[in-house]
């Protein structure tokens, strides 16, 4: 198995921004130090109370400098949001100032509210422009000559880029997904994909099987990356993990619904978002988000990682074998958790989850 830190960047109502990033990069090197294989940040807008990182360049080129050997990236750059050209650069180059650690993860994007300040329209081409964005970074990172793209989505004539990425043809690709067309893709043109906790493993392991089936189908001789992410707190004993971190993980992905002033309002706001999921005929994630402010429920149904280092591995390769993925994205930072509680999790997690499972194929 591989593993990752995985972060939306909490924003802490007790720091400012300048003082959030300088503990993310105290997170990112001591993930560095343990051997970590991914660091991976998400592209967010406009939310002061959830994420504070809408521009994942930055937190790569700033990562990058504190550290030596883990790969970084986004997951992911929401794709209509940018000038494609523009994005483009900025990803050799991300990789060129990273000497080839760069990973390159690209979304679509779900959230309505990104997309009106950036006068970009909410739409069913999103999907689309993204897919076709993967053809036109692969003609951009790879070309010698200036070339031409003529699209659907990208057009532009006589282009050449600075310099070609350290990686070639181009970084590694992620689109994280449980929409079978869009695996179908994934498959054919050999990216790494993965799901969020929100959709439940047991649902996904027969679409991720089939999704191997298509992989090996399209002659693709490695395995690819399937990435798993949710919460995580580790501690000494099981006793002392639901003490000190059960209550901070169950508050980790409230700010998906926006802020609340008090339980009444959070459950309307809860409601809300489980109708957006029933909508779109996914019923299991609209149970999921109606309990995300319910830390017990969470544990009780394994949708959370909390527990000694043993407890967390036993958990994580049963997952692992049942949920179809074999890179483990891990959400370390969250609620108010103590800054020495967080380095705990995050030491334990490195030193003694990690080697139990390094050597650990769950297919």
């Amino acid at each position: 198995m591989k593993f990752g830190h995985f972060s939306h960047v909490w924003g802490k109502p007790d720091m400012t921004g300048a003082q959030r990033y300088e503990q993310l990069w105290r997170e990112i090197r001591l993930c560095d130090e343990l051997g970590f294989d991914y660091g991976f940040s998400v592209e967010h807008h406009f939310r002061p109370d959830e994420s504070w990182m809408p521009s994942p360049n930055s937190y790569v080129i700033a990562a990058g400098m504190q550290t030596k050997h883990i790969r970084l990236g986004a997951m992911g750059y929401v794709v209509p949001l940018h000038n494609p050209v523009r994005l483009a650069e900025e990803i050799i180059v991300a990789d060129q100032m990273l000497n080839g650690r760069l990973e390159v993860g690209l979304v679509p994007g779900i959230v309505k509210d990104y997309f009106g300040p950036y006068g970009v329209p909410y739409d069913d081409s999103r999907r689309a422009m993204t897919l076709e964005f993967v053809e036109f970074l692969r003609r951009a990172c790879s070309a010698t000559e200036p070339f031409d793209f003529d699209g659907k989505y990208h057009q532009v004539s006589q282009l050449l880029m600075c310099t070609p990425p350290v990686q070639r043809p181009h970084p590694p690709l992620w689109i994280e997904t449980r929409d079978p067309p869009t695996l179908a893709f994934c498959a054919r043109e050999g990216i790494n994909t993965g799901y969020f906790f929100l959709f439940r493993r047991s649902s996904a392991h027969a679409r991720y099987t089939k999704f191997l089936e298509q992989w090996q189908a399209a002659g693709w001789t490695q395995k690819p990356n399937i990435g798993y992410s949710t919460a995580i707190y580790v501690d000494e004993t099981d006793d002392k993990a639901i003490e000190r971190g059960l209550h901070q993980a169950g508050r980790a992905y409230r700010g998906f619904v926006g802020q609340a002033g008090s339980e009444a309002e959070l459950k309307t706001l809860l409601a809300q978002h489980a109708e957006k999921f029933y909508e779109r005929g996914e019923p299991e994630a609209a149970d999921i988000v109606m309990h995300l402010a319910d830390p017990e429920w969470l544990l009780e149904n394994d949708l959370i990682l909390v527990g000694s280092p043993d407890t967390v591995a036993r958990k994580l390769k049963d997952w692992a074998t049942h949920g179809m993925f074999n890179t483990f994205l891990g959400e370390f930072n969250f609620g108010t958790l103590a800054e020495d509680d967080l380095m705990r999790s995050l030491r334990l997690f490195g030193s003694e989850v990690m080697p139990m499972l390094r050597h650990f194929e769950p297919f």
